[in-house]
């Protein structure tokens, strides 16, 4: 059954986390912490998403810390470097901060941003990587098909593993997929599952080749694990900027997959300043471990966000709270 919204706010305590550089526009992560029977969860959807879409983030928190995990697959799950919209001189030092990952997601199509500083970025991360790493970019649904396919092109030569959501729209990726056929690059959908009402589409219309799943947007680790059985396809389990309790949850997700033949977006604690945990879920050799993390108290008490931004949380977890059903 669903907790009461009073035993949810009961515990809560919000984080606001400095980060080692600017993503997604942010310098500072907040997320909203609890403690349910089964351990800590974590609440975390970005400031301007609406409550429709926060909600499944509550669901899917509720679901972690209050219910048992599916039994894991595996105990440790390897993880891809994520390297934001930085100037190509700054690849190695970020490429630093994930010891032993042999694969790298690469920021693309940032606003303002231009085509050759992706291209001389992506380049930096082949030249640190070697022939044998892998590359992936992720342009977050910002270019429509012309300038999808002319940026694939530009971008082929350092032989991409996938392009994660090049274009918005289902139509928009299903004939880029047609127009690319010659580059044999594999397009990947994030936003065309977790934004979707019915993300099952991409699948069915032939748009994807491989699904990113993050089991927060999705409702929960059991969803998102039934979701990628039903698609058909081969999934990357991935994580927004969480803490190392959120990024526990994708975790337990990654280790439910029967296949995981990609390594997932689960290291990204690596691009925070500072944790809740004294044991951070940081790459270690490439992987991180499939457990619940705890967080010290100390460490919940230094990055406390300020009384506003906690009153903030707490409204937003009731207003998600209503939403879903009992």
């Amino acid at each position: 059954m669903l907790p009461a919204v009073d035993d949810l706010l009961a515990g809560l305590r919000v984080v606001a986390l400095p980060m080692v550089t600017r993503f997604r526009g942010i310098i500072v992560r907040e997320a909203a912490l609890v403690e349910g029977p089964a351990g800590w969860t974590e609440f975390a959807p970005f400031p301007e998403y609406g409550d429709a879409e926060a909600s499944a983030w509550l669901a899917a928190a509720i679901d972690f810390g209050w219910s048992a995990v599916p039994t894991p697959l595996r105990d440790r799950i390897p993880v891809n470097a994520t390297v934001p919209a930085v100037e190509a001189d700054g690849v190695a030092v970020v490429l630093a901060r994930f010891p032993g990952c042999r694969t790298a997601k690469v920021k693309v199509a940032e606003r303002g941003g231009l085509l050759a500083a992706d291209v001389a970025r992506v380049r930096a991360v082949r030249r640190v990587l070697g022939p044998e790493g892998r590359i992936r970019i992720d342009a977050n649904a910002a270019w429509n098909v012309d300038e999808a396919e002319h940026a694939l092109r530009a971008l082929s030569p350092f032989d991409l593993e996938y392009a994660e959501q090049p274009c918005l729209r289902l139509d928009e990726l299903a004939e880029l997929r047609e127009r690319i056929q010659d580059l044999a690059i594999p397009i990947a959908a994030d936003e065309s599952v977790r934004k979707a009402e019915d993300p099952l589409a991409v699948a069915r219309a032939g748009a994807a080749d491989v699904l990113v799943v993050k089991a927060a947007p999705l409702g929960g680790v059991r969803r998102a694990a039934a979701l990628v059985a039903e698609a058909g396809l081969p999934a990357v389990a991935s994580s927004a900027i969480d803490t190392s309790i959120g990024l526990a949850m994708g975790a337990h997700l990654a280790a439910a997959l029967p296949e995981l033949p990609y390594d997932c977006g689960l290291g990204t604690a690596a691009l925070l300043a500072a944790d809740v945990t004294d044991e951070p879920l940081t790459p270690v050799d490439g992987a991180i471990d499939v457990r619940r993390v705890t967080p010290s108290p100390a460490l919940l008490a230094r990055w406390a966000a300020d009384r506003e931004r906690a009153a903030w949380w707490a409204d937003r977890i009731r207003r998600c709270h209503a939403l879903l059903p009992a």
